[in-house]
């Protein structure tokens, strides 16, 4: 498969990422997999460490727009997850065998703990919007079942690629949905008493 690391993006499945493509080799790429499947693997790419991560995402091109000077727009969607085995070739651009990973089936019921994810999502928009006097809503297509649910919470996770990335390792929909209710329920607690402070203050003036 055909490898495009990105620094600080972590793609998860049924999520979309736009792109433009500039660098001559990833031109190259993208006017391969045109003509072929459509498809490429997306890996987290560390520039501390100047390494891609193992496990990536593969994207699919669904629309793309041709730029002056063969530079392109393309729209993807995030599809399944892989892990790298080994590289098979690095130049022009890197090109990996993979194999295909997904989450183990659930021992239990996930139902209970996906809307308890769902409510502390609402709950860290609503701080939010009051914070920043202004209106915020969800999407309406926010998934219902557990296993998707988990892929766009942590999608929506902006800032915090390293904490992206261990969520997209995990083959674990029960871990992972764990772990974000630990982040969303930190981000609550800490938007709450932002919130005390500023109608506090408001109070005042």
């Amino acid at each position: 498969m055909p490898l495009f690391p990105l620094p600080e993006v972590v793609l998860f499945p049924g999520r979309p990422l736009p792109l433009h493509i500039f660098e001559f080799r990833y031109r190259m790429m993208m006017n391969t997999i045109l003509k072929s499947d459509r498809r490429f693997g997306v890996l987290m790419f560390d520039p501390a460490n100047g390494e891609a991560a193992s496990v990536g995402c593969c994207a699919e091109v669904i629309q793309h727009q041709r730029l002056p000077d063969d530079r392109m727009k393309i729209w993807t969607l995030g599809q399944q997850r892989f892990r790298v085995l080994e590289y098979v070739r690095e130049k022009p651009y890197r090109v990996g065998l993979v194999e295909w990973i997904e989450d183990r089936p659930p021992e239990g019921n996930l139902t209970t703990l996906a809307a308890s994810v769902e409510q502390l999502l609402k709950d860290v928009v609503r701080l939010s919007a009051k914070l920043m006097d202004r209106g915020i809503d969800l999407p309406n297509d926010i998934p219902s079942l557990p296993t998707e649910l988990s892929y766009w919470v942590a999608g929506n996770l902006y800032g915090v690629a390293s904490e992206q990335q261990a969520l997209l390792e995990m083959q674990d929909t029960l871990k992972r949905l764990e772990r974000e209710a630990e982040i969303l329920t930190t981000t609550r607690n800490h938007l709450a008493a932002r919130t005390v402070l500023k109608d506090t203050f408001d109070r005042e003036k």
